[in-house]
């Protein structure tokens, strides 16, 4: 199947279990001509269909509840409940019962195609070695979140580089649309759901954001509270893209598993309700984007700590982590780099395809 075809048959399948937005669907679909790695970013149903054939010495890992679809850009800050600043994975969308490889492959491809667009001056094999020196390291340690308030001043260095003009994020954010259409009822409970009063006075926004969920609806709330503005915002939430290629695991969610892990410190304001994945929006809990990043900045410590943090997921079951151990072991040296090479040539093939694809469209 080539990435038409399967372009094709995943917005068919997504339109089998939510309501899709058309006009999100084709800014996707330019945003696929983009670049690779943002056409990494948004297709991860693809990443499921290709993965497993081009890296299938890794298919008989040993099999965790994973991100799924992992990569640089899926890191970001959120507040605690006790208002500490924290640092990690902030999307678990497509968390399926996977070999712990595909999160390692998916995110060292990212550095690879970000290091080829000039996003990291890290090379992909050093890049690789510093993704699995930080695995081991979080397995060794049985996992350990990432509080920013005073360890860490390197990745709080990276994380603050982004936050420090809220200014501009509410700016940008009160500039988005009005729906012309109240929302559901469902959607508007999801949306009253973590406000901090009931009856509030809100305008509510169409949002477009992120790559792969792009096509789902996703719609704002936005408001002033005590002096300040807050915001919520839904998101509708769908089966993994993996329920495609290997549905034996049913359509149910592995997202809850995730974000309540307890290796991690979770963010009180990100739920799953009623069909909808429900956050908090302010400049302190967002993703890291590539783009926003310091030009100054320690990558070595921000690869180790991916890696690190991706074994945190992992260990949700902390009985796997022998069983991980030993087959890192028995993987070659450069297992990790010559996957993510692999990956990466077939999503430049696949990106020139669907180029010249949407060309003749044209």
């Amino acid at each position: 199947m080539n990435i038409v075809d399967a372009t094709h048959r995943y917005e068919r399948w997504m339109g089998k279990h939510t309501a899709v937005v058309k006009t999100d669907l084709q800014s996707k679909h330019e945003l696929m001509r983009k670049s690779s790695f943002t056409f990494l970013r948004a297709t991860f149903y693809r990443w499921v269909e290709l993965c497993p054939e081009l890296c299938s010495e890794t298919t008989r890992a040993p099999v965790v509840i994973g991100v799924g679809d992992l990569h640089v850009e899926n890191f970001g800050t959120w507040r605690d409940a006790e208002g500490r600043l924290i640092w990690g994975v902030n999307d678990f969308d497509e968390a399926y019962r996977l070999p712990y490889t595909n999160d390692l492959i998916r995110l060292a491809t990212s550095v690879h195609l970000a290091s080829k667009e000039s996003h990291f001056r890290t090379r992909t094999r050093d890049g690789c070695a510093l993704l699995l020196e930080g695995y081991r390291d979080g397995l060794k340690a049985g996992g350990h979140p990432y509080v920013l308030d005073e360890e860490h001043p390197a990745l709080r260095e990276i994380a603050l580089g982004e936050l420090r003009d809220p200014v501009d994020f509410w700016r940008k954010l009160r500039s988005m649309p009005k729906v012309q259409h109240p929302p559901s009822l469902d959607a508007r409970r999801a949306l009253n759901l973590l406000l901090p009063e009931t009856d509030l006075d809100y305008t509510v926004l169409k949002r477009q954001a992120g790559a792969g969920s792009l096509g789902r609806q996703r719609f704002v709330a936005i408001t002033d509270w005590h002096g300040g503005p807050i915001a919520r915002e839904i998101k509708a939430a769908l089966p993994s893209a993996c329920t495609l290629v290997a549905p034996q695991h049913g359509l149910g969610s592995f997202s809850t598993d995730l974000i309540r892990n307890p290796n991690r410190v979770p963010d009180p304001f990100l739920q799953l309700h009623e069909g909808w994945v429900v956050r908090r929006l302010a400049p302190d809990c967002s993703k890291i984007e590539l783009a926003n990043m310091p030009k100054r900045r320690d990558e070595e410590r921000l690869l180790h700590a991916m890696g690190f943090e991706t074994a945190n997921v992992h260990l949700r079951d902390a009985s796997l982590a022998g069983k991980i151990r030993t087959d890192l072991h028995r993987r070659s040296g450069r297992w990790l780099h010559q996957c993510a090479k692999r990956m990466g040539r077939a999503i430049n093939d696949d990106v020139k395809a669907w180029r010249l694809a949407t060309k003749r469209k044209k």
